[in-house]
């Protein structure tokens, strides 16, 4: 099964977390798709089954609203049954961006790994591929 990483990123904080997650997925023997959020559209959930989304927090603790959002909310109605994790990169705040993305995920029906995957600022590599290791097993 080959997993759809699905990221945006401001900074490169979250671009960093999505290669290294893809990087652990791949040492754990499983596949993997790395995409910024722009190259994909809903027609993505049609062609995996899993998924890593990632989504730095923005402003007062929200996704990204020009790109990643629109697409989370076309796709989140198609989430039920789907094996997701959720990644993403703060600066400040205390990750309720994550809180409220990981409850709209399950809400959804799709099957949530963990409580989301959240670095501050610069992300640490070897986390990332843990994560994405240990994604590869969910």
């Amino acid at each position: 099964m080959t997993t759809a990483i699905v990221f945006w990123s401001g900074t490169g904080n979250t671009e960093a977390m999505a290669k290294g997650i893809e990087a652990g997925l791949k040492e754990k023997g499983a596949a993997a798709a790395l995409f910024t959020v722009s190259e994909v559209d809903a027609g993505i959930l049609d062609q995996y089954e899993k998924f890593a989304f990632g989504c730095p927090s923005m402003g007062a603790e929200e996704l990204e609203e020009s790109e990643f959002e629109p697409f989370f909310a076309a796709i989140e109605n198609k989430l039920a049954g789907k094996k997701v994790a959720l990644f993403g990169s703060y600066g400040w705040g205390d990750g309720e961006w994550m809180r409220t993305w990981q409850d709209r995920t399950k809400a959804a029906g799709a099957n949530v790994y963990g409580e989301g995957f959240i670095q501050q600022e610069a992300p640490d590599d070897a986390a990332c591929k843990e994560f994405g290791a240990a994604f590869a097993e969910f």
